[in-house]
C-alpha cells in the first residue's frame, strides 16, 4: 500500500471533496467560455468558422445545464471555483483575437485556441469521470460521459476545420 507524505490533515478531505472541486472548476470554466464563444465567433472571418463557435456556444449551454444537475445529485448549490488555467487559455483566445484582426492567419489561430480549450475540458471531464465511477455516482457518471462525447465531438470538428481549408487559407493568403 502507497504511503502519503500527510497521512492526517486537521481537516480531512476526500476523493469526494476533490470530485467537487473538479466540478466547480469546470463550472467556472464553461461559464466563462459561454462569454468567449460570441467574441471568437463575432471575430471569425470565415462563415464554416463562425458557424462551429455557434454550434458550440448551444453546445455549451447544454453543459452548464447538465453540471448544474450533477450538483443537485450532490445537494449542493451550483458554484463555479476560480480557475487559472482555462483564464489562461481564453487570455491567448483573446490576444488572437487583437493581434491578428483582419489577417489571413485569424481564423487558423482561432481554431488553434478553441482546441486548446477543448483538449483541457476533455482532460478535466474525463478526471470527473473516473472519479464518479470510484464514487458510485452513477447518475452524475451519465451526465458528465454525455459532455465529454460532446467535447471530443468539437474537437474533432475543429480539427476537419483546420484541415479542410482554415490552415491553408491562412497560407495562401499570407503569401
Amino acid at each position: 500500500m502507497a504511503t502519503t507524505k500527510k497521512a492526517s490533515t486537521s481537516k480531512s478531505k476526500s476523493l469526494e471533496d476533490l470530485f467537487l472541486d473538479g466540478l466547480k472548476d469546470l463550472y467556472y470554466a464553461e461559464k466563462k467560455i459561454l462569454k468567449a464563444l460570441p467574441k471568437m465567433a463575432k471575430g471569425a472571418e470565415a462563415k464554416e468558422v463562425m458557424a462551429a463557435f455557434e454550434k458550440h456556444q448551444m453546445e455549451t449551454e447544454g453543459q452548464v445545464d447538465r453540471l448544474e444537475q450533477v450538483f443537485d445529485l450532490l445537494g449542493k448549490p451550483a458554484r463555479g471555483k476560480t480557475c487559472p488555467a482555462i483564464d489562461g487559455i481564453l487570455e491567448e483566445g483573446s490576444e488572437i483575437l487583437e493581434e491578428y484582426e483582419g489577417i489571413p492567419a485569424l481564423d487558423a489561430g482561432l481554431v488553434a485556441a478553441a482546441q486548446a480549450v477543448e483538449h483541457y475540458e476533455i482532460a478535466r471531464y474525463g478526471t470527473l469521470i473516473a472519479w464518479a465511477e470510484q464514487l458510485g455516482m452513477k447518475d452524475a457518471l451519465q451526465l458528465l460521459r454525455t459532455t465529454l462525447q460532446e467535447e471530443v465531438a468539437t474537437d474533432e470538428a475543429l480539427t476537419k476545420l483546420g484541415e479542410s481549408g482554415v490552415n491553408e487559407r491562412a497560407l495562401a493568403e499570407a503569401a
